[in-house]
Protein backbone atom coordinates (compact mmCIF):
# COMPACT_ATOMS: atom_id res chain seq x y z
CA UNK A 1 0.00 0.00 0.00
CA UNK A 2 0.93 3.63 -0.37
CA UNK A 3 0.47 5.08 3.11
CA UNK A 4 0.03 8.78 3.87
CA UNK A 5 1.79 9.36 7.19
CA UNK A 6 1.27 12.53 9.19
CA UNK A 7 3.83 13.19 11.91
CA UNK A 8 6.34 11.50 9.62
CA UNK A 9 9.30 13.52 10.90
CA UNK A 10 8.33 13.16 14.57
CA UNK A 11 9.42 10.76 17.28
CA UNK A 12 6.90 8.00 16.56
CA UNK A 13 6.45 8.69 12.86
CA UNK A 14 10.16 8.40 12.15
CA UNK A 15 10.02 4.87 13.61
CA UNK A 16 6.86 3.94 11.71
CA UNK A 17 8.58 4.70 8.39
CA UNK A 18 11.19 1.90 8.45
CA UNK A 19 8.59 -0.51 9.86
CA UNK A 20 6.29 0.14 6.90
CA UNK A 21 9.11 0.06 4.33
CA UNK A 22 10.38 -3.27 5.69
CA UNK A 23 6.91 -4.71 5.06
CA UNK A 24 6.87 -3.61 1.43
CA UNK A 25 4.68 -0.52 1.79
CA UNK A 26 5.41 2.88 0.26
CA UNK A 27 5.19 5.98 2.41
CA UNK A 28 4.06 9.50 1.58
CA UNK A 29 5.28 11.60 4.49
CA UNK A 30 3.83 14.93 5.58
CA UNK A 31 6.15 17.84 6.29
CA UNK A 32 5.88 21.60 6.26
CA UNK A 33 9.59 22.43 6.08
CA UNK A 34 12.59 22.01 3.79
CA UNK A 35 14.50 20.34 6.63
CA UNK A 36 11.65 17.86 7.07
CA UNK A 37 11.60 17.15 3.34
CA UNK A 38 15.31 16.37 3.39
CA UNK A 39 14.79 14.06 6.37
CA UNK A 40 12.04 12.16 4.59
CA UNK A 41 13.94 11.88 1.33
CA UNK A 42 16.92 10.46 3.24
CA UNK A 43 14.58 7.90 4.82
CA UNK A 44 13.45 6.77 1.36
CA UNK A 45 9.90 8.10 1.34
CA UNK A 46 7.94 10.47 -0.87
CA UNK A 47 7.38 14.01 0.40
CA UNK A 48 4.01 15.69 0.77
CA UNK A 49 4.11 19.36 1.76
CA UNK A 50 1.34 20.38 4.13
CA UNK A 51 0.44 21.74 7.54
CA UNK A 52 -1.86 20.74 10.40
CA UNK A 53 -3.32 24.25 10.23
CA UNK A 54 -4.37 23.69 6.62
CA UNK A 55 -6.71 20.67 6.46
CA UNK A 56 -6.95 20.82 2.66
CA UNK A 57 -3.25 19.94 2.43
CA UNK A 58 -3.92 16.79 4.47
CA UNK A 59 -6.92 15.87 2.34
CA UNK A 60 -4.82 15.86 -0.82
CA UNK A 61 -2.32 13.51 0.83
CA UNK A 62 -5.09 11.16 1.90
CA UNK A 63 -6.63 11.15 -1.56
CA UNK A 64 -3.26 10.30 -3.14
CA UNK A 65 -2.79 7.20 -0.95
CA UNK A 66 -4.28 3.80 -0.19
CA UNK A 67 -4.36 4.35 3.59
CA UNK A 68 -3.71 7.05 6.19
CA UNK A 69 -1.78 6.84 9.45
CA UNK A 70 -2.41 10.05 11.37
CA UNK A 71 0.00 10.35 14.28
CA UNK A 72 0.74 14.08 14.08
CA UNK A 73 -0.41 16.25 16.99
CA UNK A 74 0.51 19.76 18.07
CA UNK A 75 2.02 19.23 21.54
CA UNK A 76 1.92 22.86 22.67
CA UNK A 77 0.23 22.18 26.02
CA UNK A 78 -0.47 25.88 26.57
CA UNK A 79 -3.02 25.47 23.76
CA UNK A 80 -3.97 21.86 24.47
CA UNK A 81 -7.74 22.30 24.13
CA UNK A 82 -7.38 24.28 20.89
CA UNK A 83 -5.01 21.64 19.52
CA UNK A 84 -7.45 18.82 20.25
CA UNK A 85 -10.08 20.72 18.26
CA UNK A 86 -7.55 21.11 15.43
CA UNK A 87 -6.99 17.35 15.51
CA UNK A 88 -10.74 16.84 15.36
CA UNK A 89 -10.99 19.04 12.24
CA UNK A 90 -8.12 17.28 10.51
CA UNK A 91 -9.48 13.80 11.21
CA UNK A 92 -12.90 14.84 9.91
CA UNK A 93 -11.41 16.34 6.74
CA UNK A 94 -9.21 13.35 5.90
CA UNK A 95 -11.84 10.79 6.86
CA UNK A 96 -14.58 12.39 4.82
CA UNK A 97 -12.23 12.46 1.83
CA UNK A 98 -12.11 8.66 2.08
CA UNK A 99 -15.90 8.24 2.11
CA UNK A 100 -17.08 5.67 -0.42
CA UNK A 101 -13.70 3.93 -0.50
CA UNK A 102 -12.28 0.99 1.41
CA UNK A 103 -9.24 3.01 2.49
CA UNK A 104 -8.50 2.84 6.25
CA UNK A 105 -7.47 5.80 8.38
CA UNK A 106 -5.59 5.09 11.62
CA UNK A 107 -5.94 7.87 14.18
CA UNK A 108 -4.01 8.40 17.41
CA UNK A 109 -5.41 8.89 20.91
CA UNK A 110 -4.34 8.18 24.49
CA UNK A 111 -4.98 5.10 26.63
CA UNK A 112 -6.64 7.23 29.31
CA UNK A 113 -9.72 7.60 27.12
CA UNK A 114 -10.41 3.91 27.73
CA UNK A 115 -10.46 4.13 31.53
CA UNK A 116 -13.63 2.52 32.95
CA UNK A 117 -15.91 4.71 35.06
CA UNK A 118 -15.43 2.38 38.03
CA UNK A 119 -11.64 2.56 37.73
CA UNK A 120 -9.06 -0.03 36.80
CA UNK A 121 -6.89 -0.39 33.69
CA UNK A 122 -8.11 1.15 30.46
CA UNK A 123 -9.56 -1.36 28.01
CA UNK A 124 -10.16 -1.21 24.29
CA UNK A 125 -13.94 -1.64 24.56
CA UNK A 126 -14.43 1.50 26.68
CA UNK A 127 -15.17 4.90 25.16
CA UNK A 128 -16.67 7.48 27.50
CA UNK A 129 -17.92 10.37 25.30
CA UNK A 130 -18.00 12.66 28.35
CA UNK A 131 -14.39 12.00 29.33
CA UNK A 132 -12.76 15.01 31.03
CA UNK A 133 -9.60 14.80 28.91
CA UNK A 134 -9.95 17.21 25.94
CA UNK A 135 -8.26 14.54 23.79
CA UNK A 136 -11.66 12.84 23.70
CA UNK A 137 -12.26 15.12 20.69
CA UNK A 138 -9.99 12.84 18.66
CA UNK A 139 -12.06 9.76 19.35
CA UNK A 140 -15.38 11.55 18.90
CA UNK A 141 -14.17 12.66 15.46
CA UNK A 142 -13.35 9.04 14.70
CA UNK A 143 -16.75 7.88 15.97
CA UNK A 144 -18.50 10.35 13.67
CA UNK A 145 -16.64 8.91 10.69
CA UNK A 146 -17.39 5.33 11.75
CA UNK A 147 -21.09 6.28 11.74
CA UNK A 148 -20.58 7.20 8.07
CA UNK A 149 -19.18 3.70 7.42
CA UNK A 150 -15.62 4.97 7.02
CA UNK A 151 -12.86 2.57 8.07
CA UNK A 152 -11.39 4.21 11.19
CA UNK A 153 -9.00 2.38 13.52
CA UNK A 154 -7.69 4.00 16.70
CA UNK A 155 -4.27 3.54 18.28
CA UNK A 156 -4.21 4.58 21.93
CA UNK A 157 -0.77 5.52 23.21
CA UNK A 158 0.77 5.21 26.69
CA UNK A 159 4.13 6.79 27.62
CA UNK A 160 6.15 6.01 24.49
CA UNK A 161 9.88 5.83 25.15
CA UNK A 162 13.43 5.09 24.12
CA UNK A 163 16.65 6.52 25.57
CA UNK A 164 16.00 9.99 24.08
CA UNK A 165 12.34 10.60 24.93
CA UNK A 166 9.69 9.18 27.23
CA UNK A 167 6.24 10.70 26.70
CA UNK A 168 5.17 12.95 29.58
CA UNK A 169 8.24 11.89 31.54
CA UNK A 170 10.47 14.01 29.30
CA UNK A 171 8.86 17.32 30.35
CA UNK A 172 8.65 15.97 33.92
CA UNK A 173 12.46 15.83 33.95
CA UNK A 174 12.57 19.49 32.91
CA UNK A 175 10.15 20.43 35.70
CA UNK A 176 12.27 18.48 38.20
CA UNK A 177 15.36 20.44 37.19
CA UNK A 178 13.47 23.69 37.68
CA UNK A 179 12.23 22.64 41.12
CA UNK A 180 15.56 21.16 42.20
CA UNK A 181 14.11 17.71 42.98
CA UNK A 182 12.06 14.95 41.39
CA UNK A 183 8.86 14.29 43.32
CA UNK A 184 6.05 11.80 43.55
CA UNK A 185 2.71 12.31 45.29
CA UNK A 186 2.16 10.51 48.58
CA UNK A 187 3.39 6.94 48.43
CA UNK A 188 3.91 7.16 44.67
CA UNK A 189 1.62 4.25 43.86
CA UNK A 190 -0.15 5.82 40.87
CA UNK A 191 0.96 4.08 37.67
CA UNK A 192 1.52 4.96 34.02
CA UNK A 193 1.45 2.44 31.20
CA UNK A 194 4.35 2.50 28.76
CA UNK A 195 5.80 1.02 25.56
CA UNK A 196 9.06 1.22 23.63
CA UNK A 197 8.74 3.25 20.44
CA UNK A 198 9.81 0.30 18.26
CA UNK A 199 6.92 -1.77 19.61
CA UNK A 200 4.52 1.11 19.02
CA UNK A 201 5.67 1.36 15.39
CA UNK A 202 5.02 -2.37 14.94
CA UNK A 203 1.52 -1.97 16.32
CA UNK A 204 0.65 0.75 13.80
CA UNK A 205 1.80 -1.56 10.99
CA UNK A 206 -0.17 -4.51 12.37
CA UNK A 207 -3.30 -2.40 12.78
CA UNK A 208 -2.90 -1.25 9.18
CA UNK A 209 -2.51 -4.78 7.80
CA UNK A 210 -4.74 -6.80 10.14
CA UNK A 211 -6.94 -4.27 11.92
CA UNK A 212 -10.70 -4.06 11.84
CA UNK A 213 -12.89 -1.05 11.02
CA UNK A 214 -13.98 0.71 14.19
CA UNK A 215 -11.50 -1.10 16.44
CA UNK A 216 -9.36 0.53 19.15
CA UNK A 217 -5.91 -0.84 19.98
CA UNK A 218 -3.77 -0.26 23.06
CA UNK A 219 -0.04 0.24 22.57
CA UNK A 220 0.68 -0.51 26.22
CA UNK A 221 3.51 -3.02 26.57
CA UNK A 222 3.62 -2.40 30.34
CA UNK A 223 0.27 -2.07 32.07
CA UNK A 224 1.64 0.30 34.70
CA UNK A 225 4.91 1.56 36.20
CA UNK A 226 4.66 3.32 39.58
CA UNK A 227 5.33 7.03 39.96
CA UNK A 228 7.83 6.27 42.71
CA UNK A 229 9.82 3.90 40.47
CA UNK A 230 9.83 6.50 37.69
CA UNK A 231 10.95 9.25 40.07
CA UNK A 232 13.73 7.12 41.52
CA UNK A 233 15.00 6.26 38.05
CA UNK A 234 15.05 9.95 37.11
CA UNK A 235 16.76 10.80 40.40
CA UNK A 236 19.49 8.27 39.71
CA UNK A 237 20.00 9.56 36.18
CA UNK A 238 19.98 13.27 36.98
CA UNK A 239 21.47 13.28 40.48
CA UNK A 240 18.44 15.18 41.74
CA UNK A 241 17.01 14.33 45.17
CA UNK A 242 13.79 12.28 45.19
CA UNK A 243 10.95 13.40 47.45
CA UNK A 244 7.48 12.31 48.45
CA UNK A 245 5.25 15.40 48.48
CA UNK A 246 1.75 16.26 49.61
CA UNK A 247 -1.02 17.75 47.52
CA UNK A 248 -0.09 21.28 48.64
CA UNK A 249 3.40 20.90 47.11
CA UNK A 250 2.46 19.34 43.79
CA UNK A 251 2.30 22.58 41.81
CA UNK A 252 5.80 23.60 42.90
CA UNK A 253 7.41 20.33 41.85
CA UNK A 254 5.27 19.46 38.82
CA UNK A 255 4.51 22.90 37.37
CA UNK A 256 2.02 22.70 34.48
CA UNK A 257 2.08 18.92 34.92
CA UNK A 258 0.42 19.11 38.35
CA UNK A 259 -2.88 17.56 37.11
CA UNK A 260 -0.95 14.43 36.13
CA UNK A 261 0.79 13.98 39.51
CA UNK A 262 -1.72 11.56 41.01
CA UNK A 263 -3.34 10.35 37.82
CA UNK A 264 -3.48 6.58 37.40
CA UNK A 265 -3.07 5.77 33.69
CA UNK A 266 -2.86 2.00 33.50
CA UNK A 267 -3.94 0.17 30.37
CA UNK A 268 -4.52 -3.45 29.39
CA UNK A 269 -3.24 -4.75 26.05
CA UNK A 270 -4.80 -8.22 26.23
CA UNK A 271 -7.42 -7.69 23.52
CA UNK A 272 -4.96 -5.91 21.22
CA UNK A 273 -2.37 -8.69 21.50
CA UNK A 274 -4.99 -11.36 20.89
CA UNK A 275 -6.50 -9.68 17.85
CA UNK A 276 -3.31 -8.53 16.12
CA UNK A 277 -0.67 -10.94 17.40
CA UNK A 278 1.30 -8.00 18.80
CA UNK A 279 4.24 -9.19 20.90
CA UNK A 280 6.14 -6.26 22.45
CA UNK A 281 9.84 -7.02 22.83
CA UNK A 282 11.57 -3.67 23.29
CA UNK A 283 13.26 -2.42 26.49
CA UNK A 284 10.95 -1.51 29.37
CA UNK A 285 10.52 2.03 30.64
CA UNK A 286 12.88 1.83 33.63
CA UNK A 287 15.62 0.32 31.46
CA UNK A 288 15.38 3.21 29.02
CA UNK A 289 15.31 5.78 31.82
CA UNK A 290 18.48 4.23 33.19
CA UNK A 291 20.11 4.43 29.77
CA UNK A 292 19.22 8.06 29.06
CA UNK A 293 21.70 10.88 28.72
CA UNK A 294 19.66 12.99 31.11
CA UNK A 295 21.81 16.05 30.54
CA UNK A 296 20.66 16.07 26.92
CA UNK A 297 16.94 15.72 27.69
CA UNK A 298 14.77 18.76 27.01
CA UNK A 299 11.02 19.22 27.26
CA UNK A 300 10.70 19.84 23.54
Amino acid sequence: MRVFLTGATGFIGSHIIPELLSRGHRVLGLTRSDAGARQLEAAGVDVHRGDLDAPATLVSGAQASDAVIHCAFDHNFERFFENTKKDERNIAAMGEALAGTQKPILITSGVGIGTPLHGGPATEDVLNPRHANPRIATELAGAALIAQRIDVRTIRLPQVHDTTKAGLITPLIAEARRAGAIAYLGEGQSRWSAAHVSDVAKLYALALEKGEPGARYHASAEEGVTARAIAEAIGTGTGLPVRSVGADEVEHYFGWMAPFAGLDMTASNAWTCARLGWEPSGPDLLTDLAGMDHAAITAG
